[in-house]
């Protein structure tokens, strides 16, 4: 990753950096030579196994623990990250849910509707909202939606609209910090291949979405954290309040 994206010398705090697509992030920023501090809710092995790994590479790492769906948590986050980094160059926000089980709004009761926008939605909210106020000048947020948010999903309406709204959210923070050089981007992955999904997958149900996708495959989530660690470099430095597809397609079918 270094022989193309150089970050050695930035910060970078990834929420959901535990597994799945967090994790990957977490993984691709250190290896282009950030320094990375990760967010997680209650996988502490799978947390401290990360940090490890992230040291190996030879760059400053740490975890910390908190629901980041209340503002006290993730106020405390980034507290961390004010006594662990000299700044705050980058901000990749992933924590997420996806309730497994089909239920249409009619049948949808409270407790489930706002678990998911809690998780989903005031997650980003309260943590964007701390990064904003310390990323540097020409700094790099990147929230993590979904296919979901753009065309929807039936008997999933509580995740489609939590994703939904991230996208906005970019819409308006990208024209917000503009003036600063800061750039504020959206990756919309489809299916995974993460612990998350995995409820999907069994009976053939891998195989009948890979049916679905155009380009016929079911990805790792190392090939969502690319174009993540991509919007956070240089490279992407003229790329703002844009909504970057990683879904082999499956956006543009029904």
């Amino acid at each position: 990753m270094r022989n193309l994206i150089d970050l050695r010398g930035k910060t970078a705090v990834v929420t959901g950096g535990s597994r799945g697509i967090g994790r990957a992030c977490a993984v691709l920023l250190a290896e282009a030579g950030a320094s990375v501090g990760i967010g997680y809710r209650s996988r502490a092995r799978e947390a401290e196994d990360t940090v490890r790994y992230l040291r190996e590479l030879g760059v400053h790492a740490w975890a910390e623990a908190g629901d980041l769906a209340t503002p006290e948590d993730a106020r405390r986050l980034f507290q961390k990250a004010d006594e662990e980094f000299e700044g705050l160059d980058i901000f990749v926000g992933n924590a997420a849910v996806w309730p497994p089980e089909d239920l249409p709004i009619s049948e949808m009761d409270d407790d489930r509707w706002r678990g998911t926008l809690q998780a989903n939605l005031d997650s980003i909210f309260f943590t964007t909202k701390e990064a904003a106020k310390r990323v540097r000048d020409n700094g790099r947020i990147v929230l993590v939606s979904s296919t979901a948010g753009q065309r929807g999903e039936a008997f999933h309406v509580d995740y489609a609209a939590s994703k939904g709204a991230i996208i906005s959210m970019v819409k308006g923070l990208c024209v917000e910090l503009g003036p600063k050089g800061v750039t504020v981007n959206c990756v919309a992955p489809g299916w995974v291949d993460t612990e998350m999904a995995r409820p999907a997958y069994g009976d053939g149900g891998r195989e009948a979405i890979a049916a679905t996708i155009p380009i016929g495959r079911v990805p790792p989530a190392e090939d969502i954290a690319g174009p993540i660690v991509f919007l956070c470099s240089d490279l992407a430095r003229h790329i703002t309040g844009e909504i970057m597809n990683v879904n082999g397609g499956a956006v543009l079918v029904g």
